[in-house]
């Protein structure tokens, strides 16, 4: 009974966002600079470096935390 009331749900809004990406093409380690304190990050999934980049991705609060 629920599965027919979320149809009418709107499509959540996007956004570009500033993003850490790993660096090696293997891995789809990723996380948002929003919810990070460091200038720089290591990958959780792998420990490499991440580097900077964007991704249009679901659109949330600030992390209310951050420094």
């Amino acid at each position: 009974m629920y599965y027919y009331g979320k149809r009418n749900q709107e499509p959540l809004a996007q956004e570009q966002t500033k993003v850490w990406e790993c660096t090696v093409e293997d891995c789809k380690g990723w996380m948002r600079k929003d919810f990070s304190y460091d200038n720089h990050q290591n990958c959780p999934l792998c420990g490499n470096y991440m580097k900077a980049g964007e991704r249009l991705i679901n659109k949330i609060p600030l992390n209310p935390h951050r420094r």
